[in-house]
């Protein structure tokens, strides 16, 4: 085999490799949760807000640590500013996207559900599952909250089939009042 012959085989490998790569990624399933074992599972809950978004090498994957301001406290202890990291982003030519893992930007408000460990960067809880997009009615000032996963198809284990569940439009304060619930342990209504 020629150089030339043997450079194009090993472009079509490539190509072929990174084809194949591309479709194992795009093929990411979520388990459902029920809102109240989101908060069971965080270790912290809170309201942020986003300041700023970096993408970085990590463990040979590209992620995105976001950094949020700290609105609100609904469990556990944060500082006044926090570093969420998620899988994927872009960083040079090189851009990754995973399927269901939230993307967040700048000046955009969000409940999220988190757990980490100390001196490590914080994780969603179920990824979309527990990030929770919080929008204002510019005529009415008032907000809703909308869950990510509200619109992907999630596996329900118990009827082994795809839903599409979760919060769509939900006043801030029916939320707040569910998310109290779900912290004290109380039954769904």
């Amino acid at each position: 085999m020629s150089y030339v012959e043997r450079r194009r085989f090993l472009w079509i490998l490539f190509l072929a490799a990174l084809t194949l790569l591309a479709i194992a990624a795009n093929a990411t399933t979520l388990a459902r949760m029920r809102f109240e074992d989101l908060a069971q599972q965080a270790t912290a809950v809170a309201r942020l807000r986003c300041l700023s978004t970096q993408s970085i090498w990590h463990n040979g994957e590209i992620w995105t640590d976001t950094q949020f301001e700290v609105i609100e406290q609904a469990k556990g202890i944060l500082p006044a500013t926090v570093i969420v990291r998620t899988l994927g982003g872009t960083l040079g030519h090189f851009h990754s996207r995973v399927e269901e893992a939230p993307i967040f930007h700048p000046a955009e408000e969000v409940y999220l559900f988190l757990w980490g460990g100390q001196g490590q960067p914080l994780r969603v809880v179920g990824w979309s599952q527990g990030t929770f997009r919080i929008a204002r009615d510019i005529r009415t000032g008032t907000e809703a909250v909308t869950q990510d996963s509200a619109a992907a198809p999630v596996f329900d284990p118990q009827t082994r089939r795809f839903v599409h569940d979760g919060i769509r439009n939900l006043p801030l304060n029916l939320f707040q009042m569910k998310l109290k619930r779900a912290l004290q342990g109380d039954p769904p209504r």
